[in-house]
């Protein structure tokens, strides 16, 4: 389904000029097909019995193709860690840290040839992954630190919300895991519609502070 979903997102984006002035006879969907192969490939399991996938890919690309990537290398670049992450979810992969992808030039590669790599890769301070994902599209990576959230300016993610408290909800590392922690707020913290005080969170969750929601990503 996440594969898929890439699929249809890439042949918007490279719909009109780019698609008519795009020459090599690589796809950028060829790209996606090639990190979720690599993720199916080398999943083994942790000593936890989870089954734990490559969360750092790097793209080898020839030089033309890689000229021909430059206008969008950075959409292109976050359409294959969102395909990386919805694989995951579908087949109840987990990483190690956060989701990254490189494209680099490989001099051994000709016009319309391509090569993925994929490694194990820990987050900050050897701590699993998590990012909040924001109304704006902005994702917040979470690491070893204590996310606040909430209107005063020097929250780490500050809500123009008057339905959000000054001091609302804080995001902390526990475990393996994340938390989401309500700080007393007038109109509480929601974890999928439900209210509540201290809730750990999961792959997909929905997090409502006052009338502003967010999405928890584990990568």
């Amino acid at each position: 389904m996440g594969l898929q979903g890439f699929e249809r997102r890439l042949e918007r984006m490279v719909e009109g000029v780019f698609a008519r002035a795009f020459k090599s006879g690589l796809r950028p969907v060829e790209l996606g097909r090639k990190v979720v192969r690599v993720m199916d490939d080398h999943r083994s399991v942790d000593v936890r019995g989870r089954k734990v996938v490559p969360n750092s890919f790097t793209v080898h690309l020839s030089a033309e193709d890689h000229e021909q990537f430059a206008d969008i290398e950075d959409t292109l670049v976050r359409e294959l860690c969102d395909a990386a992450r919805e694989h995951a979810r579908d087949e109840g992969y987990s990483f190690m840290g956060p989701v990254s992808v490189e494209m680099v030039v490989d001099e051994r590669l000709r016009t319309g040839m391509s090569r993925v790599e994929g490694r194990l890769r820990e987050g900050p301070g050897g701590g699993g992954a998590g990012s909040l994902l924001l109304p704006t599209g902005e994702r917040v990576v979470l690491g070893e630190y204590v996310v606040t959230i909430g209107r005063m300016p020097d929250s780490t993610v500050v809500l123009a919300d008057p339905n959000v408290s000054r001091n609302h909800a804080e995001v902390r590392p526990q475990g393996d895991g994340y938390v989401v922690v309500d700080l007393g707020s007038t109109n509480g913290t929601r974890v999928n519609g439900v209210k509540v005080t201290q809730q750990e969170l999961r792959d997909g969750d929905d997090l409502t502070f006052g009338n502003t929601r967010m999405t928890f990503t584990a990568s």
